[in-house]
């Protein structure tokens, strides 16, 4: 499946160069999920989450990360 690993490179790519932006489009999809959801799964939503920026984190690049600290300068 040369298509879906050229996709996900990219995607890391982008993550890697991006990862405020990243951080910011995943906790927006889990508020989007806990608004529809009524907060039902609040607790499942904020685990994926947590997992998601984890991953995001670990790829590298910049390291801002959503809560991280700006090491620029």
């Amino acid at each position: 499946m040369a298509g879906f690993d050229d996709l996900r490179g990219k995607a890391e790519e982008f993550a890697k160069e991006n990862p405020e932006q990243v951080s910011q489009g995943i906790d927006q999809v889990g508020d989007f999920i806990d608004d529809k959801t009524g907060g039902k799964f609040a607790e499942q939503v904020d685990g994926v989450q947590q997992g998601a920026n984890d991953f995001v984190k670990g790829l590298g690049g910049n390291e801002q990360g959503g809560e991280g600290e700006n090491n620029e300068g």
